[in-house]
């Protein structure tokens, strides 16, 4: 079964512990991390929105000490991340494809080739002018999440401890409202997964396209400030838009702790409760894998299957699976990028 997910942070994990050589590890096999093209053979993993990311210079520090004392310029590390993405794709031997429409999309899960999505997450070192989110696009990126947990120049992210509510600082600035205003030109995906209530209000106001959060959950089960009120909720259905369930579980459970401990249970009763409150038509995943902890019965993205058949058990059948695996992120991205 083919499964189509919201967000990923593969492009980090190569880009941090396997920038020498990313195509050979990627097809190769990774030893750390949730991803690489095995398993999500194993997995049914057959498309998604890759992220590109910019870590804190701390957490590179930390994570990949030899490149501590590189410049830490943000749109060249995003620059450098697109240009793993796109080498997977040269060298993929047509395993794989840059998809810049839905048709692409569709394309690839016929031909049984791996759709990727370029996606920003975090426009901090981008220009007030625009220039910048043209050249992405320009360059083949078609999603963009304007913030990370931290303010920039275009407003700020949601921020804040456990338990604690999203209203968590102002909203978008007048060059927010600009990029905004811009990536709806461009039919660009404009992600609110990172927005606090704030932001997330004045992108419905300012945005002609469905409100799509790429990796969140439901913070009525769990009070994260990252996850979702049930008026934001609302306010997604009704313009069309989805929300991507995170796989991770500070993000699941109801104690918010990172302990892997968490049954697949608790992702399916975040599903129930998105559907109760959305309907099943705006609804699908988005496991943030390579950016988060796991569930051990999960474990990696070859333990899909598993999440299908708890699924399953819990009641779901084929027609409703397609639209959270595959039909929904195929339906809103087409409506978004209007081709």
């Amino acid at each position: 079964m083919a499964i189509f997910d919201g967000h990923n942070d593969l492009l980090l994990n190569l880009w941090l512990h396997h920038r020498q050589d990313p195509v050979t590890a990627f097809f190769s096999g990774i030893e750390n991390g949730h991803l690489d093209y095995p398993r999500m053979q194993q997995g049914g993993f057959s498309g998604g929105l890759f992220a590109l990311f910019v870590p804190p210079q701390a957490y590179i520090a930390r994570m990949a000490p030899q490149y501590a004392s590189e410049p830490w310029e943000p749109v060249d590390i995003l620059w450098q991340q697109l240009t793993i993405l796109k080498q997977l794709i040269a060298h993929s031997a047509g395993r794989a494809r840059l998809c810049l429409s839905a048709a692409d999309i569709e394309r690839c899960r016929q031909d049984k080739v791996l759709a990727m999505v370029a996606h920003i997450e975090g426009a901090g070192g981008f220009d007030g002018e625009g220039d910048d989110l043209q050249a992405f696009y320009t360059a083949g990126v078609r999603s963009i999440g304007p913030f990370w947990n931290i303010a920039n120049r275009f407003g700020t992210g949601v921020n804040g401890a456990f338990p604690g509510s999203p209203d968590s600082g102002p909203g978008l600035t007048a060059e927010g409202i600009a990029l905004i205003r811009q990536a709806n030109a461009l039919n660009m995906v404009i992600d609110v997964s990172h927005m606090n209530e704030k932001a997330f209000w004045d992108t419905a106001r300012h945005s002609s396209s469905p409100l799509i959060a790429t990796h969140s959950n439901a913070h009525a089960l769990c009070p994260q400030p990252r996850n979702l009120t049930d008026r934001q909720l609302l306010a997604i259905r009704d313009s069309g838009g989805v929300v991507g369930v995170n796989f991770g579980n500070a993000f699941l459970r109801a104690d918010g702790k990172r302990d892997s401990d968490t049954p697949l249970s608790t992702i399916v009763r975040h599903i129930d409760y998105l559907i109760n409150i959305m309907g099943d038509d705006h609804v699908a995943l988005g496991s943030d894998f390579d950016g988060i902890t796991l569930p051990d019965d999960l474990h990696d993205v070859s333990g899909l299957p598993r999440l299908i058949s708890a699924l399953r058990d819990s009641g779901y059948d084929q027609f409703v699976l397609n639209k959270l695996l595959w039909g929904n992120w195929q339906k809103v991205l087409q409506n978004v990028w209007q081709q």
